[in-house]
């Protein structure tokens, strides 16, 4: 008991006075996680918009599709991508296997489904209240579905949280594809994972507040965001 409270009393002290490796990790972390938001937001939001507006053969089943791939294995995603790097994969001349690259590939792939997903509700909501008054002024195609993300993008905000929440606590993929290597790929949640089994409980713990504080701080933004909503 008196090790756990002493790890603890460690941990804190690392976070208040931003330990150096303690922020390295961090920051490694925050730059990982939301360039694949990012980039999952380019591919997401737009194909959650087209998914809602556009009627096309075959669009139910990849409405399907999109929602499945929400709950995608982790691991799965790790290994595809890790086979698509590797050396003897087809993008193996691009060297990006084992770099932050390749950690931003596996969460972005992660996180597009959940982005474009959410993204499709909100926007098919809209759709059907607005779809009328749109048409009556001529607005159609990307028009209209640019107009429905700017209306509705209090909840697409929503969906990004979402998708950070997702990236920022993911472990089994970017373990697979990023090695853990120290200050090259080694994210608070791999390193918690290696620090816990190393006996550091200092360093597991302290990552583990700071990972806690993040998430915090994304379901809060996305309460406010829904609050905000509901008063329009």
């Amino acid at each position: 008991m008196n090790e756990i409270v002493d790890s603890f009393g460690l941990a804190l002290g690392m976070v208040l006075r931003l330990d150096a490796a303690l922020v390295e990790i961090v920051l490694l972390s925050l730059k990982v996680s939301l360039l694949a938001v990012a980039l999952a937001a380019l591919i997401g939001l737009p194909l959650g918009a087209a998914l809602a507006l556009a009627r096309f053969p075959g669009r139910h089943a990849l409405i399907v599709l999109v929602n499945a791939a929400m709950g995608l294995p982790p691991v799965v995603v790790g290994l595809v991508v890790y086979l698509m790097l590797s050396r003897s994969g087809p993008l193996g001349v691009m060297g990006l296997l084992f770099t932050p690259t390749a950690m931003i590939v596996a969460q972005m792939i992660l996180v597009t489904p959940i982005v474009a997903a959410l993204t499709r509700q909100g926007c098919e909501d809209l759709w059907a209240e607005y779809a009328e008054q749109l048409r009556s002024l001529g607005v159609g195609g990307v028009r209209a579905a640019a107009t429905v993300l700017w209306d509705g993008r209090l909840a697409l905000v929503t969906a990004l949280l979402a998708g950070f929440g997702r990236a920022s606590a993911e472990v089994g993929a970017v373990m697979i594809v990023g090695g853990n290597i120290d200050h090259v790929t080694r994210v608070m949640t791999t390193a918690i994972a290696l620090e816990t089994s190393k006996g550091d409980l200092a360093l597991a713990l302290g990552l583990g507040l700071v990972l806690l504080a993040l998430s915090l701080l994304v379901n809060g933004g996305a309460q406010l965001v829904k609050e905000a909503m509901a008063e329009r």
